[in-house]
């Protein structure tokens, strides 16, 4: 239990900042100090965990090497490679942590209240912010400098990010702080948060769907509207066909998104900007730059978190940001962590693949007469558990194409969610073992050349059609 709420707290910390929730406190190093006590309190029920047994520890563990030798090979930089290290260590960490503290139905809801409260709390502020902005405009076009204009908006809204749109007049996006301090990084959040508010549906219970599902989906919605991000719209769209297509079809799924896509454009949901080959010209061209940098640095890459230093300005898309950086030695390892995740997520959301299986017997504690209650979960409550995953994921994976976001917490959070998941219905013999490693290494390597090769073929598309 000492685990799971410094978990939970050692994630409030990651996404709302140290700064944010203990003020000066926060100069102590607060965040090193949750990790170190959630890593001493972590080895026993490591020893208990099935973690070490899934392919995705294996890929932590080279792509925790692949980036600390993008630097040391890549840069000749043996003090920067440690660095990286350190920065990279606490994202990752999140998938341990899932997998060991949030084993269950009911932690798996507190783990979603806590995503929805940090989303709850971004808009409320960014919100009252929203109000005041306005008013504020003329602080945009004073100062000495832009780069002083911009760091004097940025200290006094830091949840709002001014911008201009092709009519050359201001509005302004939502946005959190530290590592979802864009608004594009908090519109992803938002749209992997809201499939897994559905964690909460009960059936004909409508009041209270209506309080703990349908409300709080409503907020994230406008929140997702003031992010103005057109690769969190695109996602959306994506994540209600997916969720539409089992229940009314693929077609018409497909005709609701796309009436779904076009009302939201007619909200103005972009804030004037437009979604066209000729509006994201400005991106492709930076796929197109970073996949020239992966020929020129094939095996290491340029280096972790270096490859702004190299086209001005980040990729805005995770896959051409983790091969440009670490290579394909990098890249390799982070489709081993990503093609098992999404396949065991899959698994457990197909009910053709799920056995009605068996309950498990409760195990007995440390202590004594002490015996550990097991949730009663059926096939039905599996698969819905594993389809909400698998809702939160493409979310994830397809704003994650339009941003630099290969490396981020809350893409290992999701894979420990499908992980937990998957263990339940293994605990309770719905499904066949996981797949086996020697299994999963060539199909990673595939997937990992398919990745390049889409990118390849979309580069070449759009080039064709200018």
């Amino acid at each position: 239990m000492v685990g799971f709420v410094l978990s939970i707290l050692y994630f409030f910390t990651y996404y709302l900042t140290p700064e944010t929730l203990f003020g000066r406190l926060a100069a102590l190093h607060v965040e090193v100090i949750l990790a170190v006590l959630v890593s001493a309190v972590s080895l026993i029920p490591l020893t208990r965990s099935f973690i070490l047994r899934t392919p995705q520890s294996v890929a932590l563990a080279g792509l925790a090497l692949a980036v600390v030798l993008s630097v040391l090979v890549g840069m000749h930089w043996a003090g920067g490679a440690i660095s990286a290290f350190l920065g990279f260590i606490p994202n990752v960490f999140g998938y341990f942590l899932v997998c060991l503290h949030c084993n269950s139905k009911k932690r798996l809801q507190i783990l979603v209240l806590m995503l929805l409260f940090v989303c709850l709390f971004v808009i409320a502020r960014g919100s009252f912010d929203l109000r005041y902005a306005t008013s504020d405009r003329g602080a945009l076009q004073s100062g000495t400098s832009e780069r002083e204009v911009e760091e004097l908006w940025d200290a006094e809204h830091p949840y709002l990010l001014p911008m201009q749109n092709a009519d050359d007049g201001w509005f302004f996006r939502l946005r959190g702080v530290g590592e979802i301090h864009d608004p594009n990084d908090f519109g992803q959040l938002l749209v992997c948060v809201i499939p897994l508010m559905f964690i909460f549906w009960r059936a004909k219970k409508m009041l209270r769907n209506f309080v703990s599902v349908i409300l709080p989906v409503s907020v994230l919605l406008v929140g997702v509207y003031l992010t103005h991000s057109r690769g969190a719209l695109v996602a959306l769209v994506v994540v209600a066909i997916v969720a539409g297509r089992r229940r009314v079809g693929t077609i018409p799924s497909l005709v609701i998104g796309a009436v779904l896509f076009a009302a939201m454009m007619a909200l103005h949901f972009t804030g004037g900007r437009a979604i066209s080959v000729d509006a994201g010209s400005d991106r492709t061209a930076l796929w197109g730059e970073s996949l020239q940098l992966l020929k020129s640095h094939p095996l290491f890459g340029v280096g972790f978190g270096d490859l702004a230093d190299y086209l001005g300005h980040t990729a805005h898309n995770s896959v051409a940001v983790c091969a440009a950086e670490l290579g394909l030695f990098g890249l390799y390892w982070w489709c081993l962590f990503l093609f098992p995740t999404v396949r065991d997520a899959l698994v457990v959301a197909s009910p053709a693949k799920l056995s009605d299986g068996k309950p498990i017997v409760a195990e007995e504690g440390l202590y004594p007469n002490e015996t550990r209650r097991v949730e009663e979960l059926d096939k039905a409550e599996i698969n819905r558990l594993g389809s909400l995953v698998v809702l939160s994921v493409t979310g994830f994976l397809v704003a994650g194409w339009f941003l630099s976001r290969a490396f981020v917490m809350t893409l290992f959070i999701l894979g420990g969610m499908a992980e937990v998941v998957f263990e339940m219905a293994l605990q309770r013999q719905m499904t066949a073992p996981r797949m086996r490693l020697a299994r999963v290494l060539p199909y990673s390597g595939l997937l990992a050349a398919g990745l390049i090769l889409v990118m390849y073929v979309m580069l070449r598309t759009v080039n064709l059609m200018h």
